[in-house]
């Protein structure tokens, strides 16, 4: 796991020497991402490379980067796990002779063996790659299939490729103006984050995850290498026994892969369904015991421990209890906000955890993100397939069920109901209807106050999903759970749950690795029909397919999280925080100052109108607003 950035197009610096400046501000920017070693290199004329390494798979120096090999230079972020078999088959073909014992040499020796779409097809891991083409030319950037790893990038008017691992990185090369995207922030204020290409900054993208950019001279071409419906629809033909036994040995094999490190690595055990199931299968795969790490509290309300020993017990794991109190929590707030990318209103407790886990001396940790994904796990999916079953409804005169709608809102003024109404008040009860509206932290007729007119108001998550499930496209041929899935994937996984696990756990040094993840689990979780995973029970289809390995105990528990006192916290100690972070939106030109007041009032006098969440959200983009200095 590290750091990649790099320039394409050194005519806008003057000099060679001064792209090659730009490129080393960049890596130093980066340098929480990879402490254990930092490089650059240029070829003088077209690209300028550089690079942070948190060394994992062979620490030797020989293994550091920008890596050479007969005149191609690669950057890499990420792993690709199956490095050792891929390793294998290039040696049979003679294709080249290795020097090192890691996977860098691995991945850019099949880029120029088999070229860059048949070792994307080879590869299984999580990267961010950069490989300049000597022979060509050409500049090749690639993005995992799933989105763990990012790439920002940025175009000059006058040609020049800017890209890096974070925005913050892409901005200290100097080339970007720091302007707010006005087109994105109806997005951000909806759905507390902005979804590819857009980004919360004018003009810096993010590649989307599968695909592909090319760069030769002063073209750039961007096109996907994968798609998960496409691979689903490949093995949808099991009976249920051996989808089950599939599941189980895909699971297996994505732990064992994993474990692939040369240095300490653990796994995050909260004593849930996708935490100890990852802690089991790696249980079955070691020699040895698997080193555990949960984070407990003496407030029984906050704790999990119970569950997490009881599952460090059953598989005889070295179990690490990291005791925090939310006082802990409060006191890293300020270190976390500063350690933002890009905002997030659901990330502080992944910085905290990852800090703790890092300084308990681990630096590669298993995660379970990705279960609940995959498996049916949110209460959306079985809201969803309510909705859907209430179609008919759609038969009914829209004022009446506006009216219905108005009432229950009345009744209830929360947000549920307000969404609830939003949805009786439609046309469609289709999921690219009302799937959009389990996720939006404010809805349209918030927005409509909040903003000045002149902002744009689409929904990115309803136009994606419109395009994405439209008859004609894979998805639309998968069942119906798992277009919810590819949702989930795509939207709240996707620029929510992965952005701040690398952002937040890259603050720290701290890689994670997610084996709910593999593209294989995902392709065959995707096939499975909707029987085998409702009426909902919890991850009924996973639970069947791992047998007896958990216990009734956790399989039954009451789902919990992190329900730390955020409320009291913001009308206390972080009070300064919020007012002032809410006082830069206030200032903005595209905000209605107003509308704002009323939210704060409304919630520091203890209103339950607005949640806590909704109101740290838009602190935390006012925050992001003035850290950045952006226009």
């Amino acid at each position: 796991m590290c750091g990649i950035s790099g320039i394409h197009g050194l005519e806008a610096f003057g000099t060679p020497e001064g792209a090659l400046d730009s490129v080393r501000r960049m890596v130093n920017e980066m340098a929480h991402r990879g402490p254990d070693s930092q490089g650059t290199w240029s070829d003088g004329e077209c690209v300028a490379l550089g690079h942070a390494r948190l060394s994992i798979l062979d620490t030797s120096a020989g293994a550091n980067q920008p890596f050479h090999m007969g005149g191609d230079v690669m950057i890499f972020n990420g792993e690709v796990y199956n490095y050792v078999e891929l390793r294998r088959e290039l040696e049979a073909l003679g294709a080249h002779r290795f020097v090192t014992d890691g996977d860098t040499e691995v991945v850019l020796a099949a880029l120029r063996h088999w070229g860059a779409r048949e070792a994307l097809r080879r590869f299984n891991g999580m990267f961010a790659i950069a490989w300049w083409s000597a022979s060509k030319r050409t500049l090749v950037i690639v993005r995992d299939r799933l989105g763990i790893k990012p790439v920002y990038w940025h175009q000059t008017e006058g040609g020049t490729l800017v890209f890096a691992s974070e925005v913050r990185t892409v901005l200290a090369s100097g080339l970007v103006a720091r302007r707010l995207d006005r087109a994105s922030l109806s997005d951000q204020i909806m759905y507390g984050t902005v979804h590819a290409p857009r980004t919360i900054v004018r003009d810096v993208q993010l590649l989307p995850p599968a695909h592909v950019m090319v760069v030769r001279e002063e073209e750039l071409h961007i096109e996907p290498y994968w798609e998960a419906a496409d691979e689903a629809l490949g093995v949808a033909d099991m009976g249920p026994k051996a989808r089950r036994n599939h599941i189980k040995d895909t699971l297996r094999d994505a732990v064992a892969l994993r474990m692939r490190a040369d240095v300490a690595y653990g796994a995050f055990l909260s004593g849930g369904i996708d935490s100890s199931a990852i802690v089991g299968l790696m249980s079955e795969v070691s020699s040895t015991p698997v080193s555990t790490f949960s984070v407990t509290f003496h407030d029984a309300e906050l704790d999990e421990s119970p569950w997490s020993r009881l599952i460090a017990k059953r598989f005889g794991t070295d179990h690490h209890e990291i005791r925090l109190t939310p006082e802990d929590f409060l006191n890293q707030v300020p270190a976390g906000l500063a350690s933002m990318d890009h905002p997030s209103a659901d990330g502080l407790n992944t910085y905290v955890v990852s800090g703790a886990t890092r300084r308990a001396g681990v630096k590669v940790a298993l995660s379970g993100l990705g279960g609940d994904e995959l498996f049916a796990g949110y209460a959306v999916f079985a809201r969803s397939a309510r909705l859907a079953e209430l179609a008919w409804l759609a038969s009914w005169p829209r004022a009446g069920r506006k009216l219905v709608g108005k009432l229950y809102a009345a009744l209830q003024p929360n947000m549920t109901s307000r969404k609830m109404a939003e949805i009786l008040g439609g046309n469609y009860f289709d999921l690219a209807h009302t799937y959009p509206l389990s996720r939006q932290i404010f809805l349209q007729d918030d927005l409509k106050r909040m903003l000045s007119h002149d902002v744009p108001r689409d929904n990115a998550v309803f136009a994606w999903l419109v395009k994405e499930l439209a008859p004609g496209k894979k998805s639309f041929g998968l069942p119906f759970l798992s277009q919810v899935s590819v949702a989930e994937i795509q939207t709240y996984m996707g620029h929510t749950l992965l952005r701040d696990a690398d952002q937040f756990s890259m603050a720290h040094a701290l890689e994670v690795r997610v084996p709910f993840l593999d593209h294989r689990l995902v392709a065959a979780a995707l096939a499975a029909p909707d029987k085998a995973k409702y009426p909902h029970t919890p991850k009924r289809f996973l639970v069947e397919s791992l047998g007896g390995l958990l216990p009734d105990e956790v399989v039954n528990r009451p789902k919990m999280g992190f329900v730390l006192p955020w409320e009291s916290w913001m009308r206390g100690d972080l009070k300064a925080v919020c007012e002032r972070g809410l006082a830069i939106l206030k200032d903005q030109s595209w905000t209605n100052a107003s509308m704002l007041t009323a939210i704060e009032q409304s919630f520091m006098s203890g209103s339950s109108k607005w949640s806590y969440s909704r109101v740290w959200s838009l602190v935390v983009l006012g925050d992001y607003i003035e850290r950045h200095g952006l226009n």
